[in-house]
């Protein structure tokens, strides 16, 4: 038997962690304070749970944490830029909770750019829980869509992404310019 594991595929309760941390996020990036996701994570860090839940929690306000602090240095702005923060930080999920919100409201280029980034940050998040498959068909459409729109692609790089994606690599390119 496996030891028990953080999966939101599978569990009720780390699918619930996992999305109400994750829709706080673009509240308390808009706040510059991590309130609103200390709230949601004491709520459950109160009611014991199991080690693989709470790792999962204290290791998510710790991203969220460092994130929170880069944006804040860097001055991004945009869901786009902030996004590529939380992406070069493995916070998948998350990139694409900022980027849903953007998208909705977006048009044209704008709107397939964002798209195939959340496509492309599914295929982490489905890889990271071993959805090969359903992850490749992800990562394939956000080729063709970063692709069509490679001009607009700019504050990341976009090439090491493609290769990434094309070669349905598991450890995820850092993206953001290295200082």
């Amino acid at each position: 038997m496996h030891p028990p594991r953080f999966e939101p595929f599978e569990d009720r309760l780390s699918r619930d962690i996992r999305n109400q941390l994750s829709a706080a996020l673009p509240r308390a990036l808009a706040q510059n304070d991590l309130a609103p996701v200390r709230g949601i994570a004491a709520r459950y860090l109160q009611q014991g749970l199991a080690p693989h839940y709470v790792a999962y929690i204290e290791t998510r306000l710790a991203g969220y944490a460092k994130a929170l602090e880069m944006i804040a240095r860097s001055g991004a702005g945009d869901a786009l830029s902030k996004a590529l923060v939380l992406w070069d930080l493995n916070l998948f999920f998350e990139v694409h909770e900022i980027l849903e919100e953007a998208w909705h409201g977006a048009r044209g280029t704008e709107k397939e750019i964002l798209q195939a980034m959340i496509r492309a940050a599914g295929f982490y998040i489905k890889g990271e829980y071993g959805y090969l498959e359903a992850g490749a068909k992800m990562a394939g459409r956000a080729v063709a869509a970063l692709e069509k729109n490679r001009q607009g692609c700019t504050g990341f790089d976009v090439d090491t992404l493609l290769t990434s994606l094309r070669n349905l690599d598991q450890i995820p390119p850092k993206l953001l310019p290295r200082e």
